[in-house]
């Protein structure tokens, strides 16, 4: 069974700060977990196939525009066979558009479901690597839920940065192409004041791009405390998931101790701490709604209002007037494209911010700086665990080792085979002996030598039971086919689990159907197949009745080739296992424990002693 401990931190996070990182720094950190994700080529090929598709639909909208003339001209000329003539090349025009759109919205689609499957598949290969997933749990805020970075968050930034990416690069080419066109209209118009002719080059083109800055620099003025706002909203929506989750994990309890009001009031706050971000958010695009808006109806006169003086001076037919009017609202569209996308862009580089704080932060959790007070780690002699000197910590601070504990029988030697019982002083916390033997706590001194962990099987006090089939929790870590179905269904009939036999292949929430002892069957169950040479179990008999721990300790009895290392107080266990008893020594004891540390205790006398204190257990 997994060990469900938690390291020390060595990190703070915060969702609200997060790394002092710029954004073309975030890019370069997503862009290489795309360029080793699986499906890399993919979506270069996707992005060379919507690149094509968008040159070409750029051509096709430039053709329309320029079609604007003939049939404009025809409706002024009232030529009826002109007419019908640009209708039917407009239906060549459109059906091409309408081809290319359609192809361009399929490979959208593959594109933003590719890049989805990179970025999370890639965040999830990072919070699962060796012991990142445990290390962040107790990061600070950064590392409370997970879930919502692995996966609202990583949908969000996926289809965003395809939505925008795809959008930018449209503008780009659409202005190309028609900042030209309108170029070559503008020196065409002449103006005329006081007998007086002159024209201005690009004349058109610089009314565009004044219009289109104005509008860019006032949505930005206006709008800069979106991408704050943003950030915000997503911590707070997160907290809140989290709190409800916590609350729905935990409702037996909450209802046992009358603990509803209380529970309330806690979910209240972090839906008032939402609403207030939202409520911010509300007036912010209010506020940038009087720009975009404004600005919007105004681009259906403005163009017309700018080329107005060259038509009634003679110097554009009505049909070059409207190609102008169309190649103005072209190039305006491109360049106010930013001021669009103003609020989804604030919200994409809130949610870069959040993925990206995320991983960094997992790959901290790969800091092999040495600390002080660490234990040492190494491999044993073939066949033995040996703990050297061995004091463990149960803080990081400098006067840590005030209050740690150690073996009070000294450097110990443990032999393959062998039974072994390790009892504690009052206050000491023997859980961590748990950890540090897992390699999941290292603050203390002296040296751990271990036999090889493929070898070893730790059962930790809390089983984990994942979701899934039945046969998957009993074979976890292992796939469901990892033993045959005979040697599954002779485990559950020792461990008592044989009345749900032909439950095996049904998939249910097992963590919640099973009561407590029927979990730690599931944890016995795979014990029974996995067959490991070392057995280190966490006080996994407390709690149990009598007769439940009888049945466990005589399971232990039939390994009768591996080491059991059996952590905590059990009277089942001396009884069955007749172990080595190993005692945990406070470095500073009670006063009342002074004495009885320092009493020489004969080893058949202290198990008789630990026999008496079993229903007594510490921490």
């Amino acid at each position: 069974m997994a060990v469900e401990t938690q390291a020390a931190p060595n990190i703070q996070g915060n969702d609200r700060v997060g790394y002092d990182f710029s954004v073309l720094y975030r890019l370069r950190m997503m862009f290489s977990a795309f360029w080793g994700s699986a499906v890399r080529i993919r979506i270069i090929s996707l992005t060379v196939a919507l690149f094509v598709i968008i040159l070409g639909t750029a051509y096709v909208q430039v053709l329309l525009n320029s079609w604007n003339a003939p049939f404009y001209d025809s409706l002024a000329r009232r030529d009826t066979g002109a007419f019908f003539h640009q209708l039917g090349v407009f239906g060549i025009i459109a059906g091409s558009l309408l081809i290319l759109n359609v192809i361009q919205a399929w490979l959208n689609q593959m594109t933003a479901l590719y890049m989805r499957e990179g970025l999370a598949r890639d965040l999830v290969d990072q919070w699962l690597k060796a012991k990142r997933a445990l290390r962040l749990a107790s990061s600070g805020l950064i590392g409370v839920n997970p879930d919502q970075r692995l996966h609202e968050d990583a949908r969000n930034l996926a289809e965003s940065t395809t939505g925008l990416a795809i959008g930018l690069v449209q503008a780009t080419i659409l202005l190309l192409s028609f900042i030209g066109v309108l170029w070559e209209l503008s020196s065409g118009m002449v103006f005329h004041y006081n007998d007086v002719s002159f024209s201005i080059p690009g004349y058109m083109v610089w009314a565009a791009i004044i219009y289109a800055g104005s509008a860019s620099f006032l949505s930005q003025f206006v709008g800069r405390r979106l991408v704050r706002l943003n950030a915000d909203r997503y911590s707070k929506e997160a907290e809140l998931r989290f709190a409800l989750m916590h609350a729905n994990e935990h409702m037996p309890a909450i209802t046992i101790a009358g603990g509803q009001e209380n529970e309330r009031r806690r979910i209240n706050l972090d839906i008032s701490a939402v609403l207030a971000v939202i409520r911010q958010l509300a007036i912010a695009n209010t506020n940038l709604t009087w720009v975009s808006a404004g600005y919007g109806w105004l681009v259906l006169i403005i163009p017309i209002l700018v080329a107005a003086p060259a038509y009634f001076s003679g110097g554009l037919t009505f049909g070059q007037l409207m190609v102008a009017v169309g190649a103005f609202n072209q190039v305006n569209t491109a360049l106010r494209w930013y001021v669009a996308n103003f609020g989804p862009i604030a919200e994409w580089r809130a949610t870069l911010m959040r993925v990206t704080d995320f991983r960094q932060a997992l790959m901290e959790m790969d800091d092999t700086t040495p600390m002080p007070h660490t234990i040492a780690f190494d491999e044993a002699p073939p066949g033995t665990m040996v703990w050297t000197d061995m004091e463990i910590s149960t803080k990081t601070s400098e006067d840590a080792m005030e209050n740690g504990f150690r073996i009070r029988e000294g450097s110990v030697t443990i032999a393959a085979g062998e039974h072994v019982m390790v009892n504690g002083d009052h206050g000491v916390n023997r859980r961590l002996l748990f950890q540090s033997l897992a390699h999941q706590w290292n603050c203390g001194s002296g040296t751990i030598s271990m036999p090889p962990m493929e070898d070893m099987l730790f059962m930790p006090h809390t089983p984990y039971v994942p979701g899934g089939t039945l046969r998957e929790a009993i074979c976890f870590p292992e796939d469901g086919d990892a033993y045959d179905e005979a040697a599954v269904e002779a485990a559950m009939d020792k461990v008592g689990l044989g009345r749900i036999k032909g439950r095996l292949d049904t998939q249910a929430r097992w963590d919640r159907l099973l009561d407590n002892d029927e979990q730690k069957a599931v944890a016995f169950a795979h014990l029974l197949l996995a067959k490991p040479k070392w057995i280190i179990l966490d006080e996994v008999m407390e709690g149990l009745e009598l007769d439940v721990q009888a049945k466990f300790s005589a399971l232990l009895t039939e390994f009768t080739d591996a080491t059991v290392i059996y952590i905590g107080r059990s009277d089942a266990y001396l009884q069955a296992m007749s172990p080595r008893v190993l005692h945990l020594q406070a470095l500073v004891p009670h006063e009342e424990e002074v004495a009885a540390a320092t009493t020489p205790v004969e080893p058949a006398a202290a198990t008789k002693a630990d026999t008496k204190k079993a229903k007594a257990p510490s921490r």
